[in-house]
């Protein structure tokens, strides 16, 4: 909602412009997310509930960015872990 409130433009030409300024939101914020979905497997409901209580965690929970920031350098560092050789 507040692209539309802070970048509304008139004309069918700056609707294209907003929704193409939406779309890179959108891939940004949430493509990660869909490339785990595609990792974990799509329809392995273990799996999305896992990162759907994350995500809720860390979306609704005051001060969820506390327990988001150390859960993603703690993924970054297993990441890391797993591309070592013999690991």
């Amino acid at each position: 909602m507040s692209l539309i409130t802070t970048h509304w433009r008139e004309g069918n030409l700056n609707a294209i412009k907003m929704g193409f300024s939406h779309g890179q939101y959108c891939l940004g914020c949430c493509g990660v997310l869909m490339a785990l979905l595609f990792v974990f497997g799509v329809m392995n409901l273990f799996w999305i509930s896992i990162l759907t209580l994350v995500v809720l965690i860390e979306k609704l929970a005051p001060q969820g960015d506390i327990f988001g920031k150390p859960l993603g350098l703690m993924l970054i560092a297993i990441s890391l872990f797993m591309l070592l050789p013999g690991s």
